[in-house]
């Protein structure tokens, strides 16, 4: 028995407790099952633990770029600021969970594994629960589970002295978003393919077919009494190829909105901080600190794309063979590839002029939690649904709806952030499901506690049923054959006008 406790006091103090090993030790596990050749299975996990040691070195230096800026509007207009990013939002529960909540990160990889299980099996018995794709962006996966993990303690403080039932029920809510809301995407993403077999796993999920509804009914062609015009048959300038650089728009945005907040602040602040020297020069000090962001955010992803290739692979594998007529969700970056390729920069323009309008917004109105852009949201987020709603409604609806997406995408993360205190910690992953649907979760577990918890669950679940309800011979015909799927929506189309 002593040499028992030792090895599960080693395993929870030095695996569970640190999310690096905590990843590799989940990579191994998955491998091993797989059969994978022992250098194969050593290589990926060396690579999954590298990877999160390289994501934490880019978490460590933007919240050590990041402070001297909160604590200087924190201190002069009693302000928090937060940015809407994905990455930026991991780091605030990184850095944060451990001060408000008591527990370790590593619980994070946990729920991630659980609740991808939980996915697994809604795919599985995709005939009873009507869920044909599995969330298979395992970086998104690790950004939505910090972040869940962070408002579902928040909402239910009760489980924080029970770790099994704070692991259920996040797992049981986590793993059935993943499930539903990527099973959304499956019309819109095999509308806008023609059948290419992917549905989209992101942050956008319902926003993407909320997005398609909209276009649909107030730009669609409805029957063909509407005339509508693709965004496809436009020029645009040059130099809007720019924005497609991510480490580019990154550092294009953070020096327009870090510069102007540091210039506010005004430079004796970072002098008095040691944050600059008075010698130095204070335009030169805001250009590279905007720019560290970008560095510290590339930095960022290289982990996250180290780590999660093999975290997802050693799981894949396993449900290729478990998954019959289900389809893969995937990163909403493939869709770039179909389409109207214009309507992306558009999507992309559009939205960041209602994230602007926003900002400006909760500015005059004397906020307390100020929203600063992030790269991820305002371009693949908008440039996302406004692919969609211009492939069904025309450049009309590729303009309006992610503009009023970037309204929502700024307000609703302003609200959520600060009212559970993850903008203290300067960070939020801020995208379009995250800003509308988890606050609406977080809410109602909230103020109902766990038959809150129960109604979250129960609808979850409903909306799939409630699909397959609306199209029973035609819903699982989408993934499973496409052109017979075609072929059946003439026939409807026909029948009904008959």
């Amino acid at each position: 028995m002593g040499i028992l406790s030792s090895i599960w006091e080693f395993f929870a103090t030095y695996i569970l407790q640190k999310a690096p090993y905590m990843v590799g030790f989940l990579t191994l596990l998955g491998y091993c099952l797989m059969g994978k050749k022992w250098y194969d299975t050593l290589a990926g996990t060396l690579k999954a633990i590298i990877g999160m040691l390289i994501l934490n070195a880019g978490s460590g230096g933007l919240t050590a770029n990041f402070r001297p800026i909160l604590a200087g509007l924190k201190d002069r207009f009693n302000l928090t600021a937060c940015v809407i990013d994905p990455y930026y939002g991991q780091n605030a529960v990184t850095a944060g969970v451990e001060e408000v909540f008591g527990k370790g990160f590593s619980q994070v990889m946990t729920l991630l594994l659980i609740a991808f299980i939980v996915n697994i099996l809604l795919v599985r018995f995709n005939k009873i629960t009507k869920c044909r794709t599995l969330f298979t962006t395992g970086h998104v996966q690790v950004q939505q589970a910090a972040t869940a993990y962070w408002l579902i303690m928040f909402a239910l403080p009760g489980l924080l002295h029970n770790d099994v039932a704070l692991m259920v029920v996040m797992a049981v809510i986590l793993g059935a978003y993943w499930a539903v809301g990527s099973n959304l995407t499956v019309k819109p993403m095999q509308e806008l393919s023609e059948g290419a077999g992917f549905a989209i796993a992101h942050q956008q999920m319902f926003g993407i077919r909320l997005g398609y509804w909209l276009a649909d009914v107030f730009f669609g062609d409805r029957g063909g009494k509407r005339k509508i015009k693709k965004v496809g048959e436009m020029e645009m300038p040059g130099f809007f190829s720019i924005f497609n650089e991510n480490m580019v728009c990154t550092a294009i945005l953070m020096t327009v909105f870090f510069g102007i907040i540091m210039g506010i602040i005004g430079k004796p602040f970072f002098v008095q901080t040691g944050a600059t020297k008075e010698s130095e020069n204070f335009i030169f000090y805001c250009f590279n600190t905007s720019l560290q962001f970008a560095v510290y955010l590339a930095i960022l992803q290289l982990g996250v794309r180290t780590f999660v290739t093999e975290l997802t692979a050693s799981f894949q594998g396993i449900a290729d063979k478990l998954l019959p007529s289900s389809i893969p969700g995937v990163d909403c970056a493939v869709c770039f590839g179909f389409g109207d390729s214009n309507a992306v920069t558009f999507g992309f323009l559009a939205g960041l002029l209602g994230q602007i309008v926003a900002i400006i917004g909760l500015i005059v109105a004397g906020s307390p939690t100020i929203i600063i852009c992030g790269f991820v949201p305002v371009f693949f987020d908008n440039a996302t649904i406004g692919l969609v709603a211009n492939e069904k409604g025309g450049i009309k609806a590729c303009l309006i709806i992610p503009f009023f997406a970037g309204i929502i995408q700024v307000l609703g993360a302003a609200l959520i952030a600060g009212w559970v205190g993850l903008a203290n910690y300067g960070g939020y992953l801020g995208m379009f499901d995250w800003d509308t649907v988890w606050p609406a979760f977080t809410a109602t577990m909230h103020y109902m506690g766990y038959v809150g918890v129960a109604i979250v669950v129960v609808v979850l679940l409903a909306i799939p049923q409630i699909e397959y309800l609306m199209d029973p011979k035609g819903y699982f015909l989408i993934t499973e054959d496409y052109d017979a799927y075609v072929k059946h929506i003439e026939e409807k189309k026909k029948a009904k006008l008959a």
